[in-house]
């Protein structure tokens, strides 16, 4: 499923600027517009889970979002592909939560951080393969023949979600009402707002540092998430142990700090190896933060409203990269691509401050009240 999802992302600024004349800011409006509709959706994908059951949402949700990568055979204007987006972005809010919930289902508590990292892998797998094959196919076969190919794959994980059994009560569901509670988590809130705030930084590059590679003369930029993806991967299977012992206090701390170097090195990258090598940094850095999180948050939740506690943080993910790409493309069009990073510097430094001041201490003090509970 990712795959697809990425490899769209990283192809479609390219297609949508050689293609359709689009300008950096209309780049910017289409690729954010996908995750505007992920956040209107989440907080009711959470209760969906928690009301009819992990399965049948996942399923459904899945089944949707396969279908409507066929629309992009059929849109060829910049207003079918933004009405596209939103419609796919809708069913992706659903999917990611379900995925996700159901492998902290299935996850023993005591290694909660260290399987949430090894799940997070197959986000880390899409992230690589996703933009090869959609760079790849788009420039050697056209971008149909690349549209064409993620309506394959995501046939593909169609199979495998429908392969993957539950326990009962994560299948049944319960009777709960649509309400506050029942759509978001509140000890998931603080966290939540953590990640909106590195994730603005995150957005910002996923959607510009194709155009921007393309910008400083590198010739092969899909070899950035590539590299990108192997600083995630040797994060995620480290990260999690360490989580699982020692807390979030250490490995957040630093990964945060890693992504304050790694976006200037980028920034004033003029040359492949400054350019690649802040993919590794940054794509360390940026590896720990999510699975960490949802770790956090999932600590923090009840088993039975844990389909809440990750729509919220997904949420929060979703308002983060779609805030952080309708920006992008601002200041991509006004200052500069480059400019993007720099101030994705910034960010981060804000996300450390807001960590280690409103986060870190009351996810100690309440984990600490609901063991002695």
């Amino acid at each position: 499923m990712y795959i697809t999802y990425y490899a769209i992302l990283s192809a479609l600024p390219i297609y949508l600027v050689r293609d359709l004349n689009a300008s950096k800011m209309q780049v910017g409006l289409v690729v954010g517009t996908y995750t505007i509709a992920s956040v209107l959706v989440r907080p009711f994908s959470g209760f969906a889970l928690d009301r009819f059951g992990r399965r049948t949402i996942f399923l459904s949700a899945l089944v949707l979002y396969t279908f409507l990568l066929t629309g992009y055979l059929v849109a060829i204007t910049i207003t079918s592909i933004i009405l596209l987006r939103f419609a796919q972005g809708l069913t992706w809010g659903f999917t990611t939560v379900s995925g996700s919930t159901i492998a902290v289902d299935l996850i023993p508590a005591s290694k909660r951080g260290e399987g949430i990292g090894y799940f997070a892998l197959s986000t880390t797998l899409g992230m690589s393969v996703g933009p090869v094959i959609g760079l790849f196919v788009g420039h050697q076969w056209g971008y149909v023949t690349m549209f064409v190919s993620g309506c394959l794959i995501s046939v593909v994980s169609l199979v495998f979600a429908y392969s993957v059994h539950l326990r009962k009560r994560f299948v049944v569901g319960k009777r709960i009402k649509l309400k506050w509670n029942s759509m978001f988590d509140k000890n998931s809130i603080r966290p939540s707002l953590n990640v909106f705030i590195t994730m603005i930084a995150y957005g910002g590059l996923l959607s510009f540092i194709a155009l921007y590679g393309r910008e400083i003369g590198i010739q092969n930029a899909s070899l950035y998430f590539l590299i990108f993806s192997f600083g995630i991967a040797a994060a995620r299977l480290t990260a999690g142990k360490v989580f699982d012992k020692k807390g979030p206090r250490q490995i957040i701390t630093i990964c945060i700090i890693l992504l304050i170097l790694g976006f200037p090195l980028l920034a004033l990258a003029k040359n492949e190896i400054l350019f690649y090598s802040s993919a590794i940094i940054i794509g360390f850095g940026n590896g720990v933060i999510f699975p960490t999180f949802q770790s956090m948050v999932n600590n923090l939740a009840e088993s039975t409203h844990r389909g809440s506690a990750n729509s919220t943080l997904y949420t929060a993910v979703d308002l983060g990269m779609g805030f952080g790409m309708i920006m992008a493309g601002v200041i991509a069009q006004h200052i500069s691509i480059s400019a993007i990073f720099w101030i994705s510097a910034l960010v981060c430094a804000g996300g450390l401050l807001f960590f280690r001041c409103f986060v870190l201490k009351f996810y100690e003090s309440h984990l600490n009240t609901i063991r002695t509970s």
